[in-house]
């Protein structure tokens, strides 16, 4: 499975660099677990994403580090993001005071909060989707899956995803074969198209949601 590059990054930063010793194994815990977590939130299996998460956590949390759990945090929140399941990343905000500013630019990045950011703080795939307050131009070149769901989910906070970023996200989601994203955007995109009168489109996208539905496991 491809992983966001974001997710690689804070990892790597976890593990430090690559002629340190080798790692401890609260580190390599966290990354399987993270790892773990994603996959399973991205089918739509909360029950194991949640258990993962919790395993990262008491793995980090061992350090005593808050601003390694902080980034740790946001890897769930921008999972979250891509499948549209936004709830202000409560977690990170408890720990926001501890976090570095690549951190704190990026839990803004994934808010939808555009405007002013600091964009070279951020992730390099995520640099040209946030410049000048937000392009979705710049969505298909986002080369990692997750990544462009991110960033996709940031635009449509913004209110600057058009109607061609929605289908990248449904068409990215539909590729990789994540049920919880997919039905997200599918979402989105039934309800733009009911909104513009484009009834016919509405009840194919709605087909599409019900089939989903029908032939696999619902998504809490």
């Amino acid at each position: 499975m491809s992983r966001s590059l974001f997710l690689i990054a804070s990892l790597a930063l976890l593990a430090g660099c690559s002629s340190a010793p080798p790692a401890p194994d609260w580190e390599v815990g966290t990354q399987n677990a993270l790892q773990g977590a994603t996959i399973a939130w991205l089918a739509g299996n909360t029950r194991v994403a949640d258990a993962e998460f919790t395993r990262a956590r008491a793995e980090v949390s061992a350090t005593g580090r808050a601003d390694l759990l902080a980034r740790t945090e946001l890897v769930r929140c921008a999972a979250r993001v891509a499948a549209l399941e936004i709830d202000g990343c409560p977690a990170y905000r408890a720990l926001a005071a501890d976090a570095a500013p690549p951190e704190r630019a990026y839990a803004a990045y994934i808010a939808g909060q555009l405007q002013g950011l600091d964009v070279a703080a951020l992730p390099p795939q995520h640099r040209a989707v946030a410049a000048g307050g937000g392009t979705a131009a710049a969505l298909p070149a986002v080369a990692d899956p997750l990544a462009r769901l991110v960033a996709a989910g940031a635009l449509l906070q913004a209110q600057r995803l058009p109607p061609e970023g929605v289908q990248t996200a449904v068409d990215t989601a539909s590729a990789q074969g994540w049920r919880r994203p997919l039905l997200a955007w599918l979402g989105v995109a039934a309800r733009r198209a009911g909104e513009a009168g484009r009834s016919e489109e509405a009840a194919r996208i709605q087909r599409r949601i019900d089939l989903i539905a029908r032939e696999g496991a619902p998504v809490p």
